[in-house]
């Protein structure tokens, strides 16, 4: 999978399309991923213990990640991802447009 937590990542395709965020979780078998502060969903909770309150509570809800693209550090800009592997074995992720490592 081209996504990993922490990265940053740009929605290319739904309602939420252009925006930026970090991915806050992945889940590789479901093929999705949580990214911070996009496709919030409306969870209505009764009052609990925890929350006297209860309420509508809004979370982020899960991307597939054929729809996030990630953002290079370097050049700011979304790409593609290749993989690279070194001469000590370690495989590594590229920018495919600045050929720097991620």
């Amino acid at each position: 999978m081209h996504i990993h937590k922490n990265d940053q990542v740009e929605i290319i395709a739904g309602r939420e399309i252009g925006k930026r965020g970090k991915v806050l979780n992945v889940f590789p078998l479901k093929e999705r991923a949580l990214v911070e502060g996009l496709n919030l969903i409306k969870r209505h909770t009764r009052p609990t213990q925890s929350n006297q309150q209860g309420g509508i509570l809004e979370k982020e809800g899960s991307v597939h990640v054929a729809n996030l693209m990630l953002v290079c550090s370097k050049c700011d800009k979304r790409t593609r991802v290749r993989h690279k592997r070194l001469e000590d074995g370690r495989k590594v992720r590229l920018c495919h447009r600045c050929e720097e490592e991620i």
